[in-house]
């Protein structure tokens, strides 16, 4: 049994601690599969199940691109943690470091900094290690400063906002070049993440254009950015010819075999020579395991994942056990040897309940059962009515392929409850018309109140906006004449 600091670790220390590392996929199913089969240990106090997350929910990804475009609340998108956990012990923090030759984690939490107490040092017995991965970012000049993310809930709300903002900013801007550049959208990453979001934006943005005076749906400039020579890859070659087509069809600038070398001074310049003024590049470019795998004393395979066995444990390393984006599973079904899981939410689910099963054999002295499941398919959404999936060898495409791409997540995202939220939206979504405000304020809540106390000194606009004037400013030239379709009232 592990050791424990004391007066550092939390609740009071049980016969056995599992302590579980994240809030995804992996994290949530493991301990929801542990809780339901350790409730009466867990009464008892017999047992303990430690859940360390920087979130208080598990984000659903699949949904984020719907999010964005409004279909969904990013509320609904989110499962919290302290509800469908209610017999485990939440812990909101970062975990630091594993140490597993000492059975212990270092965790940074929200109150580290508030109490002076340091870091928790939480003692196990079972470890789960599932924190899931990071985006992964290359040495392009300029994309630190101007680039966004897409996989969060909060960056798919804030891309939302952004787009409609930069609409706005074009509609009031008397400057062409600016204008340009604010219905200039640039993607970089042809997988999932990226081809989904910029399709469910651009059909929300072409939506949203009807109510603009002087914007129209071909004013918009949407680019897809992809090294490789196809899009959606886990589709297959086909569907992945077949989206290319669908996305050029509704204009986007689709750029295959091309990389994004510089985007520099809000200019993204590829390596065709093409050059896009820009305000909005969004980085969807892959992903790597999370910082965490490297401060473990764990073996890690060339790509920086957790080298597992089939039974999901750590090669060579008993009572830890991983899954998901950060475990390097072998594939048992693939004909040739050596192939890894991907590392998708498909694989992701199935592996907790089999992770969940070996951990409480190993507690019980059972033998322990290896993963195995065949890769079913994919199915991608290319916007309303509209998208791809290959499914059991089976190929569709249009409404049918979008029907089944929300049917089959429906039936995935966690708990009835938000299953019938997520429904009910769509339902209406289905009866009214879209939601086409921005909300960005919403980023920035304080700001309001501090241009009142501040005694008329404006805070930083947001990103992606312009300098906010001076309420009291009274300028000595009159104003310009508004830009030709622009009403009169709206220079004002």
């Amino acid at each position: 049994m592990a050791p424990d600091s004391p007066g550092t670790t939390p609740g009071t220390r049980p016969g056995v601690r599992i302590l579980v590392v994240g809030g995804g996929y992996v994290g949530m199913y493991t301990a929801l599969r542990l809780q339901r089969k350790l409730k009466q240990r867990l009464r008892s106090g017999d047992a303990e199940i430690v859940v360390v997350t920087p979130e208080p929910y598990m984000t659903y990804q699949p949904f984020l691109p719907e999010a964005a475009a409004g279909s969904i609340s990013p509320r609904h998108v989110v499962v919290p943690l302290r509800r469908v956990l209610n017999h485990c012990t939440i812990v909101i923090g970062e975990a630091d470091r594993v140490d597993h030759a000492k059975r212990t984690a270092t965790v940074t939490t929200l109150a580290t900094a508030e109490d002076g107490t340091g870091a928790l040092e939480i003692g196990y017995d079972e470890i789960v290690i599932a924190p899931g991965s990071v985006s992964r970012t290359l040495p392009v000049p300029g994309l630190a400063d101007f680039g966004i993310g897409f996989k969060t809930v909060e960056e798919a709300i804030g891309l939302r906002n952004h787009v409609i903002e930069q609409m706005d900013i074009a509609s009031a801007t008397r400057d062409p070049a600016i204008r340009d550049a604010a219905l200039t959208f640039v993607f970089v990453g042809g997988g999932y993440a990226g081809v989904e979001a910029l399709a469910e934006l651009e059909d929300m943005a072409r939506y949203t254009a009807r109510y603009y005076h002087n914007i129209k749906a071909t004013d918009l400039r949407w680019v897809l950015v992809e090294a490789s020579g196809r899009i959606l890859p886990e589709v297959g070659e086909a569907m992945g010819r077949y989206a290319v087509g669908e996305l050029r069809g509704r204009g986007v600038d689709v750029r295959l075999e091309t990389r994004l070398t510089t985007c520099e001074d809000r200019v993204a310049v590829l390596s065709d020579g093409s050059r896009f003024p820009t305000r909005t590049l969004v980085w969807t470019a892959g992903v790597r395991p999370a910082p965490l795998l490297a401060a473990t004393d764990l073996p890690l395979t060339g790509r920086g994942r957790l080298r597992c066995t089939a039974t999901l444990g750590v090669e060579g390393v008993p009572h830890a056990w991983a899954a998901g984006d950060a475990a390097a599973v072998p594939d048992l079904t693939a004909a040739e040897p050596g192939t890894e899981t991907a590392p998708n939410a498909q694989h992701a689910v199935r592996q907790a309940r089999t992770l969940a099963d070996n951990v409480l054999a190993t507690l019980e002295g059972r033998p322990l059962q290896e993963y195995r499941h065949k890769y079913a398919g994919s199915v991608a959404s290319l916007g309303l009515h509209k998208g791809v999936a290959h499914v059991y060898g089976r190929r569709l495409k249009g409404y049918p392929a979008w029907l089944m791409h929300r049917t089959y997540h429906l039936s995935r995202v966690p708990t009835f409850n938000r299953k019938a939220r997520v429904l009910a939206e769509w339902t209406l979504a289905g009866l009214f018309k879209r939601e086409i405000v921005s909300l960005g304020s919403l980023e920035h809540p304080r700001a309001e109140f501090e241009l009142a106390a501040g005694g008329g000194a404006s805070p930083a606009p947001r990103p992606g906006t312009l300098p906010r004037p001076d309420p009291d400013e009274r300028p000595d030239d009159p104003p310009e004449a508004p830009p030709e379709g622009l009403p009169p009232q709206a220079s004002r």
